[in-house]
């Protein structure tokens, strides 16, 4: 147990001492490997909030159907209760929708409103809940052939457009990563080198005193193992600001948009999770980079 702990002590003694000689040497690995995990950090916090947005969406039963100007909601909502995918009606008339646009613009004088525009320019609108999800699209099929109808919109066009948009973040951040971890690769590997180069007479002396190559060279591998580290948890402090920062400034925000952002919060296992991944993604592209950086001056020894 003694003699475990003196080797300990040695390596990490060893690796302490590197870093201090590296200088600004590491602070380009470091910060290399923190660009890369903190956009890899974004990018796949990202993807879990547009995949729980998705969910959020498609958890939603209703179907907006907007009538043409000369058509009132009551003369088909007979119609409309009859069909047996449909479990509940609510009708906004046009009236009630202006009501509350004008309102929400801030204009107190509601009929001055109306009389500048000459009329009321919305239509009545019905918002109908399907008795389960799957029969959206055919319930919304039936609806826009209904006499008076002129549009008809339901949550699916929706989910569509944000699953095609998180299919291409996904592709966009595959690329980039890739392009990103064999940059931060070469850095730390050249970073690597360049330590043991200056430090080329000490460890010709320890090869002569028979210090195996294992030996000389784990204090440098556990140098990159430490570069990547640190960018992770730099990456990671960063990210965690930026989601303060964009969770403070969305309170106090209209509904819709609350809606949206209880769609953007990570689950706690998924906010523990995050440091995870980055201090060993980070910790795995330091250790990648630190290999190949002593793996040809192993095999001369």
């Amino acid at each position: 147990m003694f003699k475990f702990l003196t080797k300990l002590d040695y390596l990490l003694k060893e690796t302490f001492l590197g870093l201090l000689r590296g200088g600004w040497m590491n602070w380009a690995a470091v910060s290399t490997v923190t660009v890369l995990l903190f956009l890899f950090g974004l990018s796949l916090q990202t993807s879990w909030q547009v995949e729980k947005l998705l969910n959020q969406f498609g958890s939603q039963l209703e179907v907006s159907v907007y009538l043409d100007t000369d058509t009132r909601a009551q003369t088909i909502e007979t119609l409309v209760a009859q069909m047996s995918d449909v479990v509940n009606i609510q009708t906004i008339t046009k009236e009630q929708a202006w009501t509350k646009l004008v309102r929400e613009l801030g204009i107190s004088d509601i009929d001055g409103a109306t009389q500048q525009l000459g009329e009321n320019p919305l239509v009545d609108e019905m918002k109908v809940k399907a008795r389960n999800p799957q029969v959206v699209p055919s319930l919304a099929t039936q609806l826009a052939k209904l006499p008076g109808v002129e549009t008809v919109q339901y949550i699916d066009e929706a989910v569509k457009r944000i699953a095609q948009l998180h299919r291409g973040l996904n592709w966009i951040t595959l690329t980039i990563t890739s392009i990103l971890t064999l940059t931060a690769i070469a850095v730390t590997t050249t970073t690597i080198r360049l330590i043991v180069l200056a430090r080329r007479r000490e460890i010709e002396i320890m090869q002569l005193v028979g210090a195996t190559a294992a030996w000389i060279y784990l204090p440098f591998i556990l140098q990159g193992i430490t570069f990547g580290l640190l960018g992770g948890a730099i990456a990671w402090s960063l990210i965690s600001i930026i989601q303060q920062f964009i969770s403070r400034l969305l309170t106090n925000q209209p509904e819709f948009i609350q809606f949206i952002t209880n769609g953007l919060q990570l689950t706690p296992g998924q906010i523990l999770l995050l440091p995870v991944i980055l201090l060993s993604f980070g910790a795995g592209v330091g250790l990648i980079g630190s290999l190949f950086a002593v793996r040809r001056l192993i095999k001369r020894v």
